[in-house]
């Protein structure tokens, strides 16, 4: 993306301010207005050199796929432990639960996602909010609108619930390998995991690409080791490969379909990181993530699950961890060592995609200002949102000392990721209806196959809420609450806002029609505000208490674009709001998301490009509007509501945030009633 102040593709992001403006569900500052009623045109961007692309891929390996590329360390046995184990290990289970774990890969991550719902992109950003957003704009006038964005917003929240539940699991699945490779020291497996997890948390402030650069050379490592460990019980043991065909899996479920129906709540295990792989897109894009799925990653998934079912017809007893037992015994501690780093990096994935969620969430008004850090000098969605990342860690140390292994921890998984896909094709569906214009056929043919899958995998999961599945639903019911009170309590706050702060330009024109004129007062009085369409507070209240203007007036809105830098050339703007002969005029400038946003900068260049306002950008008064909330009985949303509202309101300081000096700063409050 080029530096050019009126390209179209430009989104403001959020900062942690009172002067930058969130892109609101709605906006269409992203995209013409025509966007949302005809396809999009596909997407063009500079090439993308070998070297650079096979970097990418291997970093995509050690963030976006660590996940469900450790799922092979519990899915199988958990199948067959389940409800004290239902699922006995007969030929004709082990090849039904095979073919039924090959073809949820295959139909739920390779079709669906990285086929399908990777190409629904908000500006290069994946997850669910990105579908929910897409979703929105696209569905305007449509009766279901509201229904699908609830829809989504909760979505989001499951995710949160996975994010929570995912890095418990996979990091106490591989320590508990201890209880096969060395049964004496297997007592330490809590405490050897929550210090692999203090440590992952804290390494986090890094940032993906060096995470990944640390992280993809270890998943490259793990995928090839786990795919040649399969692939020797396959060869030793060929006829394993027939259950790759559907018809085992269809055969399991119309012979024993209560135990088949168990059974699929495990086989959920085998797609776990399905939605974490989407919602890290926008770290790395969809062309390495892609390469990294297919070239290695789903061929070493399958050939692991083909050589653990394989182990198990040939001894039963294999159950107790297929995965460790298909080792040798002389493997056994390296492989547990080895398992154990990449889970660890199998948390990363459900890390990384909460920062991507977040920092979405609050674009989307859906969270409050949070502090996000660019981790990447060229790549926008490379974060690390810090509020997020240390309130996770509290969350999963919390659930590992509450459940203690992996196995309990099997009946609280899923329920989650299986409400998530499910929610995710609706609104893909929705996206290619009312965006794409996919054809009526088309449309019939997703929900056809993905709905009554994914239906049935809720179904199932929802069988294990009162075994643990109730956790995840419990978090995902108080995200979903507090990002709904603070998009609604937004919404009213920015209505009674903008009512009383009113429209800029009517407000100039009123000081002009003023007989006699307001006096002026020597200096250059600088008032921070969202944008030009609303007078600042603080101007406002300046004029109506102070009866006085100063002798230069300038407005100022900062905009953070999703580039890294911004050439001074393209920093600011400048309107005179009507008037070329008052000394009063609007500047907009302009910060890609890698810099520090700087108004005494702005200024000089705006006095540069010929602001008729004479300004000593070193010398002028800043003046800041800082509004509290004054509680009402008003209509549209609880008390208790408003109340909670209330705490994560105006909590960022912009004095330090724009660089202003403070003893030139001054804070005019107003109350804005809610």
């Amino acid at each position: 993306m080029t530096a050019h102040p009126a390209a179209p593709h430009h989104r403001v992001v959020a900062h942690p301010d009172t002067t930058t403006q969130p892109t609101r569900l709605g906006a269409t500052v992203d995209a013409p207005a025509t966007a949302a009623t005809r396809p999009e045109p596909p997407r063009t961007g500079p090439p993308v050199r070998r070297s650079t692309l096979a970097a990418l891929t291997v970093a995509a390996l050690g963030v976006v796929f660590g996940d469900i590329g450790t799922s092979p360390l519990y899915a199988i046995q958990i199948v067959y432990s389940l409800n004290g184990g239902v699922v006995r290990p007969t030929p004709a289970a082990v090849y039904g639960v095979v073919s039924l774990i090959f073809w949820a890969v295959t139909l739920i991550v390779s079709v669906k996602y990285v086929a399908f719902v990777m190409r629904a992109d908000n500006d290069g950003e994946g997850g669910i909010l990105a579908l929910t957003a897409l979703v929105q704009r696209a569905t305007a006038g449509v009766t279901a609108r509201g229904t699908l964005v609830s829809l989504g917003v909760f979505g989001a929240a499951l995710f949160y619930g996975d994010s929570v539940i995912t890095p418990a699991i996979s990091v106490l699945s591989a320590v508990e390998g201890l209880k096969v490779a060395a049964p004496d020291v297997s007592h330490l497996a809590v405490p050897l995991a929550l210090g692999l997890l203090t440590v992952l948390f804290a390494v986090q402030r890094s940032g993906t690409t060096a995470v990944g650069r640390v992280f993809g050379p270890l998943m490259v490592l793990w995928f090839a080791a786990i795919g040649a460990i399969g692939a020797r019980e396959v060869v030793a043991r060929p006829q394993i490969v027939r259950g790759l065909a559907p018809t085992y899996a269809v055969e399991f479920v119309v012979d024993h379909p209560g135990v088949a129906f168990v059974a699929i709540g495990a086989v959920m295990l085998a797609i776990t990181g399905a939605e974490a792989l989407y919602a890290d897109m926008g770290h790395f894009g969809r062309p390495p993530i892609r390469r990294a799925w297919f070239c290695l990653a789903f061929p070493a998934l399958t050939l692991n699950y083909l050589g653990q079912s394989g182990l198990i017809l040939r001894r039963p007893a294999a159950i107790e961890s297929p995965f460790f037992l298909l080792l040798p015994p002389w493997a056994r501690i390296p492989m547990v060592l080895l398992a154990t780093a990449a889970t660890v990096i199998a948390a990363q994935a459900v890390i990384s995609g909460a920062f991507s969620v977040s920092r979405q969430a609050v674009q989307l008004g859906f969270l409050p200002r949070l502090t996000v850090r660019h981790t990447s000098p060229d790549t926008v969605g490379q974060i690390y949102v810090p509020v997020v990342n240390w309130t996770l860690f509290l969350a999963v140390v919390a659930v590992v000392i509450g459940f203690g292994s992996s196995e309990r921890l099997g009946s609280a998984y899923g329920v989650a990721v299986s409400g998530t896909f499910l929610i995710t094709t609706v609104l893909f569906l929705a996206v290619a209806r009312w965006r794409w214009r996919w054809r009526a056929w088309m449309l019939v043919a997703g929900a056809a196959v993905f709905l009554p899958i994914e239906g049935t995998f809720l179904a199932a999961n929802l069988s294990k809420i009162h075994h643990g599945g109730w956790l995840p639903l419990v978090i995902a019911g108080g995200v979903y609450l507090l990002m709904t009170t603070w998009h609604r309590g937004s919404q009213i706050l920015s209505v009674n806002r903008r009512r009383q702060e009113g429209p800029l330009r009517e407000f100039v024109a009123e000081l002009h029609a003023m007989d006699p004129p307001l006096p002026r007062v020597p200096g250059t009085a600088v008032f921070l505000n969202p944008s030009k369409d609303t007078t600042p507070l603080a101007l406002r209240a300046n004029v109506e208490h102070n009866h006085v203007l100063h002798e230069r007036v300038v407005i100022l809105s900062v905009q953070s674009l999703e580039i890294p830098r911004v050439h001074d050339r393209d920093r600011v703007t400048v309107d005179d709001l009507g008037f070329d002969d008052d000394n009063i005029a609007h500047v907009t400038a302009r910060f890609g998301f890698h810099e520090q946003p700087n108004v005494p900068l702005a200024l000089r260049l705006a006095s540069e490009k010929g602001l008729e306002c004479d300004i000593d950008a070193d010398g002028p008064t800043y003046f800041l509007s800082r509004s509290s909330i004054r509680m009402t009985d008003a209509p549209g949303m609880s008390r208790w509501r408003k109340r909670l509202f209330a705490l994560g309101h105006d909590v960022a300081d912009p004095v330090e945030y724009f660089g202003l000096p403070l003893d030139r700063t001054i804070m005019i409050g107003s109350q804005i009633p809610l």
